[in-house]
């Protein structure tokens, strides 16, 4: 299933996207009723599920056109900041290191966690801030995000998919001159606007086990990113399991997985975001993450 967030008369309500991802049915008209996202995410039962499945299969409500919705980032405000990995495709890691080798380079046994704070998410077909005057080399950065879905401790790497809600994309927008500067990565991934996630989360029945899924992005219809998640350096077992040794991660948590090669720096001469450009995410059973730049 896909669940998503868009405004209906001026509030938030939660939906659930028919099977061919044209139609969105208010997830109150099958009789279950969540606060947000979140709430959702915590609580929803395999029960409840049969009966989301059952009335998709005979809808009583004709629903809205996707594209007709006020879309909303499927979890507008995370309860905590997003957890990302940096360099965590090999070919990536070459391409950054070639950018800027005192920032990017050097030997990495262990993953690069950092945190990306969101004090509102980007929907899908909403704006990527430029922060004129502010940012210089503004860059894109297609992630398959993993959402969890029950309290996580203690987990091993063999069992951390039990504990996956579900994925989302995540485009970590960064820029490279804050990045550079500071000598740590929150400040210049964390601006109003640069978070973008949707649009929507699959959940985590519809893609089972390790994910391998083609990853891509482009740039004003120009395929920029081009890969397949199985090439993570540090797989999603590996960094639940990790990350569940020193802290709990509760339900909601979004951790983004990092990026493949083909991000705006990578090039000679490198390809940074302008003002218009049209910022498209897509990864494989997922669907596509519209986004333009203001």
């Amino acid at each position: 299933m896909k669940f998503l967030t868009y405004m209906d008369q001026g509030y938030e309500t939660l939906g659930v996207l028919s099977k061919d991802e044209q139609t969105v049915y208010r997830l109150a008209d099958t009789g279950l009723t969540f606060f947000n996202m979140n709430d959702l995410i915590e609580r929803l039962t395999d029960e409840d599920k049969a009966v989301i499945k059952d009335y998709l299969k005979n809808p009583e409500d004709p629903g809205v056109p996707y594209e007709e919705v006020e879309k909303c980032a499927p979890i507008p405000r995370p309860a905590q900041d997003v957890i990302c990995l940096g360099i965590n495709y090999a070919a990536h890691a070459v391409e950054a290191a070639h950018y800027e080798n005192d920032t990017f380079g050097g030997e990495r046994p262990y993953p690069i966690y950092f945190a990306k704070r969101v004090n509102e998410a980007v929907a899908d077909g909403g704006f990527i801030e430029s922060h004129p005057g502010l940012v210089e080399r503004l860059d894109y950065e297609c992630e398959l995000a993993v959402v969890i879905g029950r309290p996580c401790k203690d987990v091993k790497a063999e069992d951390a998919y039990d504990y996956v809600f579900g994925y989302t994309i995540v485009n970590d927008v960064s820029a490279r001159v804050l990045q550079r500067r500071h000598k740590q990565w929150y400040f210049g991934k964390s601006l109003d606007g640069f978070t973008p996630i949707g649009p929507w989360i699959t959940t985590a029945d519809e893609i089972q086990g390790k994910p391998r899924l083609k990853i891509q992005s482009y740039i004003n219809g120009e395929l920029r990113q081009d890969s397949i998640t199985d090439h993570l350096i540090f797989d999603i077992g590996y960094i639940i399991s990790e990350l569940s040794q020193g802290m709990t991660l509760l339900p909601g948590t979004i951790i983004a997985t990092g990026t493949p090669a083909g991000v705006g720096m990578g090039f000679d001469p490198p390809k940074f975001l302008k003002s218009g450009d049209q910022v498209d995410c897509y990864i494989e059973k997922i669907g596509t993450l519209h986004n333009t730049v203001r």
